[in-house]
This record gives C-alpha cells, sequence and structure tokens, in this order.
C-alpha cells in the first residue's frame, strides 16, 4: 500500500514530463525552441518533436500567405496633382529565425506595422516618379511590379517574403475635388470652343467656295447668253440686209407696217405729226409704191434660201431662251430688236 502511494506521485511526474518535452508542429505553421530566450532548434516541417521540459520555449508562427491592407497614402506625382492610394500586399515569413531576431518578442504585430512603413514608401517613391496619368492607365501592373520588388529587397532582412503588392483605388483628395471638377469643366468648355471655332472656319470656307462657284457659274452663262444674243443681231441684220436686198420696196413696206403695229399698240395713244409726214406714206389711198406680194413673198424665199437657215432638227442641244441665264431680260431685249417675233403680235394683222 505504501508503495502504491509512493509510485503514484512518481507516474504523475513523469508524466507531465513526457507531455511537457513534446510539441506538435502542424502544416500552418513553423515552430522555434527558444532556450532562454535563444534560438535552439527551428521546425519548419509538420510533426511531433522534443524539448528540455520547463527550459525550453516552443514560439509559433504562421507560415500561411497573410494579407495587409495599407491605410490611405497620400501620393504627389510628377504633374503634382495630389492622388490617394489605397493598396495591399501578400506576404509570408519564409525564414522564421530571422524573422524572431528581427522582431523579438513583438511578433506578427512588430513586423506588421515594419512591413507598412516598407511599403508606404515604395508607393511614395515608385508613383512619386511617374504621372497620375501613367497610375491610373493600364501601366499601373508594371508601377506595381515595382513596388513589389522594391518591397522584397526591404523586407528581406525581416525574414518575410513579399508576395504581390496591389493598389486598389486610386483617388483625389476631398480638399482637391471641388477645384478638380471646375479645371475639368473648364477644359470641357475651352475643347468645346475650339470645335465651334472649327466649325465655323469650315462652314466659311464651305460658302466661300459656293459663292465663288455661283459667280463663275452666272459670270460663264452671262458670257455664254453674250455670245448667243451677239449671234443673233448679227444672223437677224445678214436677214435685214439680204432682204433689202432682195426687194427694197418690200422691205420698206415691211418695216412700216411694224412701226404702224409698235406705234399705233395701246387705246390712248397719241401722235403728233405732219399729215404728209413719210410715216403716212403707206395709210395714203394713193400710193405711189404699192408693193406686189407675191413677188415680196418670192423675194422673202429667196432671201431664207440665200442665207441656209438652220432647221430645227440641227439645233437639238442648244439652250432655248428660257432655259437662259436672264431669260426675260433676254427675251424682251430680241422682241425689241425683232417685234415680229413677240408673242402678243397677230400674224394676220
Amino acid at each position: 500500500m505504501r508503495k502504491t502511494a509512493f509510485l503514484i506521485p512518481i507516474l504523475v511526474v513523469a508524466i507531465a514530463l513526457v507531455f511537457s518535452s513534446l510539441f506538435v508542429v502542424d502544416e500552418r505553421e513553423k515552430g522555434l525552441v527558444l532556450r532562454f530566450g535563444r534560438v535552439v532548434q527551428v521546425k519548419e516541417t509538420p510533426g511531433l518533436y522534443f524539448k528540455v521540459p520547463f527550459i525550453d520555449e516552443v514560439v509559433r508562427y504562421d507560415d500561411r500567405i497573410l494579407s495587409r491592407d495599407l491605410d490611405p497614402i497620400e501620393i504627389t506625382p510628377l504633374d503634382d496633382r495630389r492622388l490617394v492610394v489605397d493598396a495591399f500586399a501578400r506576404y509570408r515569413i519564409a525564414d522564421v529565425e530571422r524573422f524572431r531576431q528581427a522582431t523579438g518578442a513583438g511578433g506578427q504585430q512588430a513586423a506588421a506595422l515594419r512591413l507598412d512603413s516598407i511599403l508606404r514608401a515604395q508607393v511614395r517613391e515608385v508613383l512619386g516618379q511617374v504621372t497620375s496619368n501613367d497610375i491610373l492607365s493600364t501601366d499601373r501592373a508594371e508601377l506595381m511590379l515595382r513596388i513589389r520588388n522594391g518591397a522584397i529587397q526591404e523586407a528581406q532582412p525581416l525574414g518575410i517574403e513579399v508576395i504581390d503588392v496591389r493598389l486598389k483605388r486610386t483617388d483625389l483628395p476631398q480638399a482637391n475635388l471641388e477645384a478638380t471638377f471646375q479645371r475639368m469643366i473648364s477644359e470641357r468648355e475651352r475643347e468645346a470652343a475650339d470645335e465651334i471655332a472649327r466649325g465655323n472656319e469650315a462652314a466659311q470656307r464651305t460658302r466661300a467656295a459656293a459663292d465663288r462657284t455661283v459667280v463663275e457659274l452666272v459670270s460663264d452663262s452671262t458670257r455664254q447668253s453674250e455670245i448667243i444674243r451677239g449671234e443673233a443681231d448679227a444672223r437677224r441684220n445678214n436677214i435685214f440686209a439680204a432682204a433689202y436686198g432682195a426687194d427694197p420696196e418690200f422691205f420698206e413696206f415691211y418695216r412700216s407696217m411694224t412701226a404702224y403695229e409698235r406705234a399705233l399698240r395701246g387705246e390712248t395713244t397719241r401722235m403728233v405729226l405732219s399729215p404728209d409726214s413719210e410715216f403716212f406714206t403707206f395709210l395714203q389711198g394713193a400710193n405711189p409704191r404699192a408693193v406686189d406680194l407675191e413677188a415680196a413673198a418670192e423675194a422673202a424665199a429667196e432671201v431664207i434660201e440665200a442665207l441656209e437657215l438652220p432647221n430645227t432638227d440641227d439645233l437639238e442641244g442648244v439652250p432655248s431662251v428660257d432655259e437662259m441665264p436672264n431669260a426675260d431680260t433676254l427675251r424682251e431685249e430680241i422682241e425689241e430688236s425683232v417685234p415680229e417675233l413677240a408673242p402678243d403680235n397677230d400674224p394676220e394683222g
């Protein structure tokens, strides 16, 4: 009985010693065995390990990939447009012994604070060397790679491996938003004014070209009408000359009849002439210069044949008077020069 009572405490102490000398490191962590604050063992693989009971201390560190969100960082790019950047990093403890030596008893909390300082310094350094447009463009992937590479070198003495650094959001400082919006509005208004000015300039060029084309067309049409009018006057003079040469008496009779018609046109025509005026030669009863109408008709036919006047079929493509510029003015001049062509003349009169 006494022996049993003696063995039980010994067994309890032995069991306690065994349990205090054993420790387990799982796949999610790494362990350090410290003896009086000095590292004596590094356990980086999962398993069951031994230590000196009551003397050695086991410190465990997370071996998973950790995340660290940075507070908003205010930066000043090359174009002096202040920006606020949010970033985060992914890292892991690569060397637990160096990590312990660098951070001491502070552990992961102390390491996180030092990593924040490294990341913030790298963000300011890299983004301060480029413009705000580069930060907001697709080139930001290269900028994040540069930040990551710089952070890897700075964090290596801490035993930390920086896996990735990302920029989450890039904004303007709240104090600069209103001024930035006003500047953007002014730039857009200036661009709109430039576009309107260019449009007005193009419109003026178009109008000037159209006016020049109109002047050229009118000038060309006027020139053609003058040529046609001159040819018509020449043909008319030839007809009159030929008619006069074929039968002067008939030609004089015809001109007198035309003069009578023009002078006596209207209901209130008044003429003050002497009764024996030559104007009334063909109105007097006894006319010593009576005209043989048949002979006059034959003479007119000879004139037409001699002049070889063109057939109407040969005039295709030649513009009519109505199709010519200033048609009304041209028609009036033709009627004044050749009254027998006027539409209101009665051929039987």
